[in-house]
């Protein structure tokens, strides 16, 4: 597969999956008042400060054959998901968890908690106070997290080489950039430096147009 449509796929299921776990747990923690709230926003940032290949390594523990959730799916199902296509998502997930999900995210930072509990005074219920109230209001900020994973997705390299592995004709655009660096052909590498480049950029002018990137 070519490698500029396989890493815009890859990069657009991560970010499907980051957005729909990381809003409702942003809208949860944005209400949380626990002393765990802490450690769980500590955790989910944790992948944005840590080395790719950390985080490659920690996945590669987890869900590989001999990991303590890996092996579960390898006895039972005889499946792995190291090596396959899937497998590429779960790197770009990880160093995305920082999308919306703190305490001071997209969505938690746009929503006065005033407003929510005034919401639930005039009778609103939590769903009514999430789809009515603090999306509409956090929507900006959102679309702002939703891009800038989608841009950081399509430049992860680390972790997805240790999931994925090393397969001609089915690399990412950095992979395939490295690997033709490495060959030292560096006018093939030319095209998709130049395509990720202006994705890139297109991205944050879209955000700048928009004015989502200030308000996020």
């Amino acid at each position: 597969m070519n490698p500029l449509v396989l890493s815009l796929l890859v990069a657009t299921a991560a970010t499907a999956c980051v957005a729909v776990l990381a809003i409702p747990l942003a809208y949860r923690m944005a209400r949380a008042r626990s002393r765990t709230r802490h450690v769980i926003d500590t955790a989910l940032t944790l992948p944005l400060v840590l080395p790719p290949t950390v985080v490659g390594y920690f996945i590669v523990g987890a869900l590989g054959s001999r990991g303590w959730i890996g092996r579960w799916f390898a006895d039972t199902l005889g499946y792995s998901i190291l090596f396959r296509v899937e497998g590429r998502c779960w790197p770009r997930a990880s160093s995305l968890s920082r999308c919306c999900t703190c305490r001071r995210g997209p969505l938690s930072r746009a929503v006065e908690p005033e407003l929510q509990e005034m919401a639930a005074m005039l009778g609103a219920s939590r769903m009514q106070t999430f789809w009515h109230v603090s999306l509409p209001i956090a929507l900006h900020g959102i679309l702002s997290g939703v891009v800038l994973c989608f841009a950081r997705a399509l430049g992860e390299f680390g972790a997805t080489v240790m999931v994925f592995g090393w397969q001609p004709g089915r690399l990412t655009m950095p992979i395939a950039i490295y690997s033709a660096y490495e060959q030292g052909n560096l006018a093939r590498a030319l095209p998709l430096v130049l395509a990720l480049t202006g994705i890139c950029f297109l991205l944050l002018v879209l955000l700048n147009r928009m004015g989502l990137y200030r308000g996020a």
